[in-house]
Formats: C-alpha cells, structure tokens, sequence
C-alpha cells in the first residue's frame, strides 16, 4: 500500500511540475454573452456565418452589430526557473563525482580467492599446559 501511494504521489508531482512550467493560450470567443467557440493553443472560430437561435429579443443582439461579439484570451506563461542552469555548477559536480569514483573503484571488489597465511602453519607442540600451570582460565 505504502509502495502504491508513493507511486501516485509521484506522479502527481511530475504532472504539477509539467503545467507549471509549460505554457499555453485559450482563446474563447463570445457572441451576445454567450459562449460560440473555444480553442487550446490555437485562435478561436469566429462566429460570421453562424445563425444563433434561443437569442432573446429584449436584448436587441444581431450577428451584424460590432459591439455584439468580442474575444477573451487566458495566456499562461511557463516558469523558466527550472530550464536555467549553472554550467560551473555542473563542471564541480562532474569533478567530484569522477574524484569519488576514482577514490572508491576498488573498495567493493572482493579477492580472487580467500587467502590464509597461516593455513600451512604448525603450532608448536607443548610440553605443559600454561594455563592450568598458571590457573589462568578465561571465562
């Protein structure tokens, strides 16, 4: 459950970071009060040849009258604080990473094989047992 939130949230955060730095224009286009056309990233169609019903009369509203039409536009510009980078900030960051890996490329590797120095050794052989001559006992 804990892995599947992390994932939706996630994406969310991608997604808001993608419209907030991105933008975009909608342009709508209004005849008497009311809405004829839309358009996302484009102009919208112009209402000349169109004959719009349900328009009531006590308006006195004619497709002919310049008044009667107008065009509203939301322009959304993207944030380029994110798009702007430091290249000196980046050549630090390249020299420091290649100085770590340089420093540490041979600490995980392990050896061929395990060696033993004294596989081969022979303890001495006693003659008396030290500790019980002593009564040094470790406990």
């Amino acid at each position: 459950m804990k892995y599947l939130f992390a994932k939706i949230v996630s994406f969310f955060l991608t997604v808001s970071i993608l419209f907030s730095t991105s933008s975009f224009k909608v342009d709508m286009h209004f005849c008497c009060n009311k809405l004829v056309g839309t358009a996302i990233l484009g102009k919208a169609q112009v209402c000349k040849d169109k004959i719009q019903k349900n328009i009531p009369s006590a308006k006195k509203c004619t497709l002919q009258e310049k008044d009667c039409c107008n065009s509203i536009t939301f322009l959304k510009l993207g944030d380029k604080t994110l798009t702007n980078s430091n290249p000196e900030a980046e050549t630090q960051t390249l020299l420091f990473l290649s100085t770590f890996l340089y420093s540490y490329i041979d600490l995980f590797e392990g050896l061929d094989k395990n060696v033993v120095p004294f596989q081969h050794y022979k303890p001495p052989l006693l003659s008396k047992d030290m500790q019980v001559l002593h009564q040094t006992f470790l406990i």
